[in-house]
């Protein structure tokens, strides 16, 4: 047989690929190409890993500390991902009940792999991580989305929750702080969502809390685990190290969960990767286990860029943007865009022509936000300098002030 789609697997041959990682291709092939673009597209903090971090890693290599552990981590960073758990969310963990995984991504695919039969249903609130469908896809599952709008802050209402639950339902995906509208979770709009979720047995809740140390305006932080003791047997909080230390690269996610969840997913683990990076969790064992100002730090830088941006970006003629609680994104309402036509002579019919547009004619990326199950909106990413942000936001505000309605032209 002609190696085509036809020999593909066919939940893989219906997903989609990243759309944000298609727009870091047109970024990487532009300045490639010689041009100038500046990227508020990358999920990614622009700081360099802490200095301790680092020499934790570089001691791991010359130590010598650099042969496969066990599937599910080294002994020692479980044993401080449990005490994080109970430190920082008061979930008191084994660290038996703890799986180390090649980042965050992984965790969840391997939650979904080890759990979803054909068929089976994944309530996942939009606008949501582009890869959360796309991964129910790929293992046979059925991503049911729920649409949030800006009226309800972008997050699920009880009632919604409660319409959504079917008899096929096996999960609800909750990201808190999200990504991506940076909207968080109360606690008292999470207590209403376990309420339901009471009365729902078999359906199981995986929370990722990825974002969790990026949270502004001294909101506190609350995971679903925490509020609701009746449902940690039902529950998977998923977190890790790459946004909170800036630590993307060394790839290190982990999570908690029922016993029986853990070791499946431990199983599907040791048929696919094995244990992560050793040199890695060495690294994320001083992340967790060391100084933790750096958090704090980035917290406040972060909050102070959510401000500028949010500021600058309602000063543009078509956009509007909430302003986000957390992580480091701004969804913009682009609706006032769509229908007109910019000075190179596109008409913009659709978010992802404004972003197309954005990237061609002024250098500037972002992302579309039907990518993210709602269209007519934009995330901005401002994980990047001060002057780089203003810069930007001048070029988009001029951009959306250069427009013009078809028959105007």
């Amino acid at each position: 047989m002609s190696g085509n789609s036809a020999t593909l697997n066919r939940f893989l041959s219906a997903a989609k690929p990243s759309a944000t990682y298609k727009i870091m291709d047109r970024v990487a092939a532009r300045r490639a190409a010689g041009k100038k673009v500046i990227s508020l597209s990358a999920g990614e903090p622009d700081f360099d890993t802490p200095e301790h971090i680092r020499e934790a890693g570089i001691a791991a290599i010359q130590e010598g500390l650099t042969r496969y552990t066990q599937v599910a981590g080294l002994r020692p960073l479980r044993e401080a991902i449990a005490e994080k758990f109970q430190r920082e969310n008061g979930l008191v963990v084994d660290w038996c009940n703890t799986l180390v995984c090649n980042g965050g991504k992984q965790v969840i695919f391997n939650a979904l792999a080890s759990t979803l039969n054909e068929g089976d249903e994944v309530i996942i609130p939009a606008p949501y991580w582009v890869s959360y469908p796309e991964m129910v896809q790929v293992c046979g599952g059925k991503a049911i989305v729920v649409t949030c709008h800006a009226d309800v802050g972008f997050k699920l209402t009880p009632q919604a929750l409660e319409r959504a639950i079917t008899p096929k339902t096996r999960w609800l995906i909750l990201n808190s702080p999200s990504n991506p509208t940076g909207a968080v979770y109360y606690r008292q709009e999470l207590q209403a969502l376990a309420e339901v979720l009471l009365a729902h047995p078999g359906v199981l809740v995986l929370s990722d809390d990825i974002y969790e140390h990026l949270i502004f305006d001294h909101i506190e932080f609350f995971t679903l685990a925490q509020v609701e003791p009746r449902l940690r047997d039902r529950i998977l909080t998923m977190n890790g190290v790459s946004k909170a230390y800036a630590m993307t690269g060394w790839r290190i996610g982990f999570g908690t969960g029922p016993h029986w969840l853990i070791e499946a997913m431990e199983k599907l683990q040791g048929q696919q990767t094995s244990g992560a990076c050793t040199i890695s969790q060495y690294a994320a064992l001083a992340a967790l286990t060391g100084p933790q100002n750096f958090i704090r730090h980035s917290r406040a830088v972060f909050q102070a860029r959510r401000d500028l941006m949010v500021r600058l970006i309602n000063q543009a003629p078509g956009l509007h943007c909430i302003i986000p609680q957390g992580a480091f994104y701004a969804f913009a309402c682009c609706r006032g865009l769509i229908g007109k036509t910019t000075q190179a002579g596109t008409l913009l019919a659709t978010d992802e022509d404004v972003v197309n547009a954005l990237l061609d004619e002024t250098g500037v990326a972002t992302v579309q936000g039907s990518a993210f199950g709602l269209e007519n909106h934009i995330r901005i990413a401002y994980a990047l300098d001060d002057d780089s942000l203003v810069q930007a936001c001048t070029l988009i505000k001029h951009f959306c002030e250069q427009l013009s309605h078809p028959d105007q032209r």
